[in-house]
């Protein structure tokens, strides 16, 4: 392959199987369309703990062009990704920053990520950290973000006081969000390097650590406190979304995926900050992962679909749409086209944000992207056992190893 592939100009329709409730991958694609008018679009769409549990057969018995993708471990294992190596020779994506690509690259039998071949890319990189309600925090006396967990837990103190939620968070169904900021707090304690060896399936690592059981136990305090919707465990993302933009809930935990919707919704009254280190002057990390997209091993119109990959990160318009959309930095290369972005938004914050964690060299991927099944099957029960008064922080974690063991042992 020297030229690069592209669509041509015969008609072409690619099939996509997308995640609901998210704009960006609707809005790339109508642009796309747009500019390559002999493109056209035919998309399934499922909520993403659905797509988690049908990934392995969608992909093996009608598989997508272009696809949403759960953890790719698996799913490389059982050879139903296409791997792009020979794209990434012929678009440059070797050039772009290597961390924006080693979330997405496997060793030889798809037993360790984080090097090896590149077998999804991103549409953009996403990042998260803690939205908050200005208005309501001018309330409770807050000014500024907080510097330390200290702070943090001062504020929600005073959210409570004050009578006001002060925590916006989802735990139902079959993707627990008290994950979020359980990984948070896991950041806050402990360095990001070993829970990244965790979820890259690095030998011998493990998510029960010392550090990450004080973050088990900090956020146990938060649920006992009473900082989180009594219903938390009957409420699922989208309700979480319409509460907090409601103005019900003081803070969230929650990605620059929503920073565009926000601004739209809540223009100027939304701030973001990184989740504060529990030592004054540590350094910051956060969740921050490409919203990944793969390609069938089997699809018709692979060619395609890497052009379609390729564009969004290098299109100035596309990239345009990632930002604006998306509220998140693009991938592609360091010196990319950036569009301007208006002072005082929540997608300006966020953008700030993820040039500090690039700086202090704290981004992680999701403790849910460990193995195919542990969202679902582990965190998600685990975490809402422990809002329940059924799971302890130390069990939590035990049980959540043990399943991390057998499902990689498994796999």
């Amino acid at each position: 392959m020297s030229a690069a592939p592209t669509c041509g100009t015969a008609p072409v329709t690619l099939k996509g199987y997308f995640e609901t409730g998210f704009p960006l991958p609707k809005a790339l694609t109508t642009e796309f369309t747009k500019q390559h008018p002999n493109v056209t679009w035919d998309i399934r769409e499922d909520q993403f703990a659905v797509i988690t549990q049908n990934a392995p057969r969608v992909l093996a018995d009608d598989p997508p062009d272009l696809m949403r993708l759960p953890q790719v471990s698996e799913l490389v294992k059982n050879n139903l990704l296409k791997n792009l190596d020979e794209y990434a020779k012929v678009y440059g994506w070797d050039q772009w920053p290597a961390s924006q690509l080693e979330q997405m690259r496997l060793a030889p039998g798809g037993a360790v990520r984080g090097e090896g071949s590149l077998y999804a890319m991103g549409l953009n990189f996403s990042m998260t950290g803690v939205f908050y309600n200005k208005k309501l925090a001018e309330q409770i006396g807050m000014t500024a973000p907080p510097e330390t967990l200290a702070d943090l837990d001062a504020a929600l103190a005073k959210a409570k006081e004050a009578g006001l939620a002060p925590i916006a968070q989802f735990n139902g169904g079959a993707t627990g969000g008290l994950a979020f900021p359980l990984q948070n707090l896991m950041a806050s304690y402990g360095p990001s390097a070993p829970i990244n060896d965790w979820i890259f399936q690095k030998p011998g690592a493990s998510i029960d650590t010392p550090s990450n059981l004080q973050a088990t136990q900090h956020l146990q305090k938060w649920i006992k406190a009473g900082y989180f919707w009594k219903d938390v465990n009957a409420v699922d993302y989208a309700t979480m979304m319409s509460r907090f933009i409601g103005g019900d809930g003081v803070f969230m935990f929650d990605g620059d995926w929503e920073s565009g919707n926000l601004d739209k919704q809540l223009a100027g009254d939304i701030g973001f900050f990184l989740m504060p280190p529990a030592q004054a002057g540590g350094k910051r990390a956060a969740m921050s992962a490409p919203l990944t997209f793969g390609i069938g091993a089997n699809a018709k119109n692979a060619d395609c679909a890497a052009e379609f990959l390729d564009w969004v990160a290098t299109d100035t318009q596309a990239r345009t749409i990632g930002v604006q959309v998306g509220g998140s930095h693009p991938m592609g290369p360091a010196d990319g086209p950036m569009p301007p972005v208006a002072a005082g938004t929540v997608t300006e914050s966020t953008l700030a944000a993820g040039a500090q964690i690039a700086q202090d060299n704290g981004a992680m991927d999701f403790i849910a992207n460990a193995t195919g099944a542990i969202y679902a099957k582990s965190w998600t029960p685990n975490l809402q056992k422990l809002v329940a008064g059924e799971q302890t922080p130390e069990g939590l974690l035990k049980s959540v190893q043990s399943d991390y063991q057998s499902q990689v042992k498994g796999g």
